[in-house]
């Protein structure tokens, strides 16, 4: 599992969000920054109290010219009733075969109470509006996070 370059181009792709509508990274470029972040699985309280921090910060992300698109392995479903539940205000998408998070390195071996499985380790990949990997996030807060990302781009980005 290694995390691409940072000051490369992020890898390329194209994943169906909660809406079933298609959304690749290059549909951001020249236009927004994006904040990529894998959550293991919509409707759990560690990726519920992300996600509403994102939510609620909007503005914030907006405001930054930011795009943030959250990554599960969840079903296209799912990720609707996640939205629906939360009222939640940006994009999830969904990586069911897990091939997005393989690129980004972010899917292997996890350890839960002496149990050892394959699944998706929380991580945030930041991306600034020519593509390129400019951050990466693999020791993730949950309740800090929105804030974590965004003193990062407005150290860093601005």
């Amino acid at each position: 599992m290694a995390f691409p370059k940072i000051g490369n181009l992020a890898p390329a792709f194209t994943l169906r969000n909660q809406s079933g509508e298609k959304v690749a990274l290059k549909d951001f470029r020249d236009k927004s920054n994006v904040v990529l972040y894998f959550y293991p699985k919509a409707l759990t309280p560690g990726c519920t109290t992300q996600a509403c921090g994102i939510r609620d910060s909007a503005e914030d992300f907006a405001a930054r010219d930011t795009v943030v698109l959250g990554v599960s392995p969840d079903p296209e479903a799912k990720l609707q009733k996640f939205i629906d539940k939360h009222e939640l205000n940006f994009d999830l998408l969904a990586d069911e075969e897990h091939k997005i998070a393989d690129k980004y390195g972010c899917w292997g071996l996890k350890k839960f109470m002496g149990r050892e499985y394959m699944g998706l380790k929380r991580t945030t990949f930041i991306i600034d509006k020519s593509g390129r990997l400019r951050h990466i996030i693999d020791k993730v807060k949950t309740k800090t996070h929105h804030d974590d990302v965004l003193n990062w781009i407005d150290e860093h980005l601005t």
